[in-house]
């Protein structure tokens, strides 16, 4: 069966996450629906990684087989058409070999969470940031960001549910960068690592707004890390300013497409 590298993104609102589940809407249900709908009885398609309920996508990596060789634009056409309405786009689609793999040939994981300051309530970004009405200081989270960088025991800064074997992780990148926003300032923070512990990301980012917000000195962040332990962590925040933003694999399977 031919395999297709699918890159998806979608609106997280209104979808209990990247996972299929039996009584709750899933953005892979959908899209597996749509595949249904070129192919009948397909396999079920891999994802680079899962995301929670309300948790967006700009480049989330999906696998397919089909039975029949599809030109790689024309099964991006056919199941963008059968995905309309849905908030979910294929916005890539390219041939890959038998034993490539959408999450065990990765490399790497990138994430991105926005979060805007401002008085005025959101409205083309509802849903779509992580609204605050204070302002933030970018340079003491950048501080408390770098003491995250590394490989360490991120057990302070994983959820009690999360099925990893270990807390160990390698942080590779935490950039935190300040916008302007209308009204406001939008703050943004980007991750890089081979791969997330459960609410890892959120974790991070309800803990350095504690920074930001001046309730938190940046040191404290090394010590809630060093105490590896979960009550340590400051609070967890909203899933609507997280993106999946990006998969790193040896060859990029969309560059040729």
């Amino acid at each position: 069966m031919p395999r297709y590298a699918l890159k998806i993104e979608y609106d997280g609102v209104g979808y209990s996450g990247w996972q299929r589940q039996a009584e709750a809407p899933s953005v892979q249900a959908q899209v597996e629906t749509a595949l249904a709908m070129l192919e009948p009885n397909l396999p079920s398609i891999a994802a680079a990684g899962r995301t929670d309920t309300g948790v967006h996508a700009l480049g989330q990596v999906a696998q397919c087989d089909m039975a029949k060789d599809w030109l790689p634009e024309r099964l991006m056409g056919a199941l963008n058409y059968h995905l309309k309405g849905k908030r979910i786009a294929i916005v890539d689609c390219a041939h890959v070999s038998d034993d490539w793999h959408a999450r065990f040939s990765a490399l790497g994981r990138a994430y991105e969470f926005r979060l805007v300051a401002r008085r005025a309530p959101m409205t083309h970004d509802a849903g779509k940031v992580w609204h605050i009405r204070h302002p933030l200081d970018a340079s003491a989270m950048q501080k408390g960001a770098d003491f995250l960088i590394g490989h360490h025991d991120f057990t302070t800064f994983r959820s009690t549910m999360c099925q990893a074997k270990s807390p160990m992780k390698s942080l590779d990148c935490l950039v935190v960068s300040e916008h302007a926003y209308p009204g406001g300032t939008e703050y943004r923070f980007n991750l890089e690592a081979r791969s997330f512990l459960h609410n890892q990301v959120r974790s991070f980012v309800g803990t350095l707004e504690r920074v930001g917000a001046g309730a938190w000195a940046p040191e404290r962040v090394k010590d809630a890390l060093e105490a590896k332990d979960r009550a340590a962590c400051g609070p967890v925040c909203q899933p609507q300013g997280l993106y999946f933003k990006s998969v790193k694999y040896p060859v990029d399977p969309f560059a040729n497409d």
